[in-house]
């Protein structure tokens, strides 16, 4: 099968994300990465290309009341224009779909992580039974733009990040015996401002504008955020409470879906056994750490590394994921496949 490549890749100064990051095959930066994080974080650059996400459209009456029923979010009320962010859990509470949603009337848009979208169509499919819904990949004719702004695009299918994330509010997720979702997130080590809006394959680089940013850039503001990506600050095993999508992306007081109990019992009765942490890392090191890097308190393991990014203010940073009882104020080392990297934690999840 040929490789993604976007035609982005052809604009001026456009450098392809590195062979086997998970960004592969659209434009990693344009020169200056650093200025482009610094334009993305004011909100002067005009686009960042995201078409290799996948893209699914949800037709049909039931469509609303059917994903309501599948996944953690709250859908049944969605209204036109409006868009969320949603879950598709295991049976036993384990996150195996991220699903940024919005609906025009008579679609429901979804963007998911490049390489996802054909095993969430076979799945939504197989769960289709007899309802009014058709559920189809639409990747080969639309492309995910982001832009750092906050309000939809009146002439385009818009994803707004969340609110939480965003520094403009809280989602209103409800609460359960355990409390609301203040419990795992009191505040967030930085705001990420965007939306992802979806334009015609064939108008992608127009769409981009004057002023590019590539995903470089945005992966360094998502890091110092500590905004959960599938894949990245997840595993086989994640719980939505470990990395802070309770309220984001999952509603507290919505009826049963796949996963429900697991979420209840863990929000009702105990903690996540995992947390996730924004690593400051000590010294400028040459690489920074990969993905799975372990990360240790003393001689102990107790997590791993999710995302690396080299911040315009902060410098070299990570997210990582760490046992719940690792202590939250003491310093901590990733170790490398260079050598050991000192690391100062910055938790995300609170300890309870």
């Amino acid at each position: 099968m040929t490789a993604y490549r976007s035609p982005a890749l052809d604009l001026p100064g456009a450098v392809p994300a590195p062979e086997g990051s998970p960004d592969e095959g659209v434009p990693w930066h344009y020169g200056d990465p650093h200025a482009e994080q610094r334009a993305l974080a004011s909100g002067v650059a005009t686009g960042v290309d995201l078409s290799h996400r996948g893209v699914v459209a949800v037709s049909g009456p039931d469509r609303l009341s059917w994903l309501h029923s599948l996944t953690t979010q709250h859908l049944e009320a969605l209204r036109t224009g409006e868009s969320t962010t949603a879950l598709i859990l295991s049976p036993h509470g384990h996150v195996e779909h991220e699903l940024h949603l919005a609906d025009d009337g008579d679609t429901t848009w979804i963007t998911t992580e490049p390489g996802t979208a054909a095993d969430l169509v076979a799945y939504l499919d197989s769960m289709r039974f007899m309802l009014r819904v058709e559920v189809r990949e639409a990747g080969a004719e639309w492309a995910v733009v982001w832009q750092p702004v906050r309000e939809p695009d009146p002439g385009r299918v818009t994803w707004l990040v969340p609110a939480d994330v965003a520094g403009a509010g809280v989602t209103d997720a409800g609460s359960d015996r355990g409390g609301d979702a203040a419990k795992y997130v009191d505040h967030r080590p930085g705001v990420l401002v965007g939306r992802e809006v979806l334009v015609p394959r064939e108008d992608l680089p127009a769409a981009l504008g004057a002023q590019p940013a590539g995903t470089w850039a945005l992966e360094a503001l998502r890091v110092a955020a500590a905004v959960p990506r599938l894949g990245h600050e997840t595993d086989h095993r994640t719980l939505p409470h470990e990395v802070g999508w309770i309220g984001p992306a999952v509603h507290l007081s919505k009826g049963c879906y796949r996963g429900q109990e697991a979420v209840a019992r863990v929000h009702n009765l105990g903690s996540p056994p995992r947390r996730l942490v924004l690593l400051h890392l000590d010294g400028g090191p040459e690489t920074l750490p990969a993905h799975g890097d372990p990360v240790l308190l003393g001689e102990r393991e107790v997590g791993w590394v999710a995302s690396a990014a080299r911040h315009f203010e902060l410098g070299p940073i990570a997210t990582a994921v760490v046992k719940r009882n690792a202590d939250p104020g003491a310093d901590l080392v990733v170790r490398t496949s260079s050598g050991d990297i000192a690391a100062a934690q910055e938790p995300v999840i609170l300890v309870r």
